[in-house]
């Protein structure tokens, strides 16, 4: 057979091999993503249903993880109709999690079952819960940390990380957490408000348990004064585990929701 001859053919069954084969992909990849989609709109789902149903009137407490609830299955509704890879309809299933996790807060505020278990949040685990009740003054505003839900806590967190750092499961007097999930990035004040509420307690992660968050943020403070003295130095931008602390207050009160306008890297409020 003549060579060039056996180059085209060559040539020609390399193709139909690759086209094939990228084809063969394409099928794969768009059955995973509609399986992966099927999957976060049955949670979604689930969570709407329980947003409806219940009702938390006469209750505050209850009422604003349902609230949270509702937020986060508006949230998820809106990922899922702009995912386009597994990877975000995963993210959208994990926001359903979230909400179903404010349910169950409600519901056992409420003194009712509080239904069937939950998938964790990443991170979640990692981030522990409060095993204790803990009344701090920061800069003469009240924090409050709580296992329960009460007149002065009536923010719930189902715990998990904010911005790298975690945030224990618990209740609590606002939701302090909030400049972090916002912004990306933790501040001087909710670096001072997690310490305070977190050091030394049994039970939440380690991270504050053992000391090293509280030496963190003082060895912040201590860098910035030593380096950062100049003309429009802010005293906080520096070295060890430190920060650009910026304006060291926030606006934790109001509400604690978001909404979810769409971006899988995060919420909007």
């Amino acid at each position: 057979m003549d060579p060039v001859l056996i180059v085209i053919l060559i040539v020609v069954l390399v193709g139909a091999a690759i086209y094939f084969s990228r084809g063969r992909g394409t099928k794969i990849a768009a059955a995973s993503l509609d399986d992966s989609k099927a999957e976060a709109r049955r949670w979604i789902e689930r969570l709407g249903g329980q947003v409806l149903s219940l009702d938390a009137k006469g209750n505050e407490a209850a009422q604003q993880a349902l609230s949270d609830a509702s937020e986060r299955y508006n949230a998820a509704g809106s990922q899922i109709e702009q995912a386009t890879t597994s990877r975000q309809a995963e993210l959208a299933q994990h926001t359903a999690y979230e909400g179903l996790y404010y349910v169950r807060a409600a519901r056992t505020t409420l003194g009712m079952d509080p239904g069937p278990e939950i998938p964790a949040i990443p991170g979640q685990a990692q981030a522990g819960a409060v095993t204790e009740q803990r009344d701090v003054t920061i800069e003469g505003r009240e924090y409050v940390a709580s296992p329960s839900a009460g007149d002065r806590t009536r923010y719930y967190y189902p715990g998990g990380q904010v911005a790298g750092r975690p945030v224990p499961r618990g209740w609590y007097s606002e939701p302090w957490w909030k400049p972090a999930l916002v912004a990306g990035a933790w501040g001087a004040g909710s670096y001072l408000v997690a310490t305070s509420l977190f050091a030394g307690m049994a039970g939440v992660g380690g991270y504050y348990g053992d000391g090293s968050y509280a030496d963190g943020y003082q060895d912040g403070l201590d860098a910035g004064d030593a380096g950062d003295q100049g003309p429009g130095g802010d005293g906080y931008d520096g070295a060890g585990d430190g920060f650009d602390g910026g304006d060291s207050g926030f606006d934790g009160g109001g509400d604690s929701g978001f909404d979810s306008g769409g971006d899988f890297g995060g919420f909007d409020f």
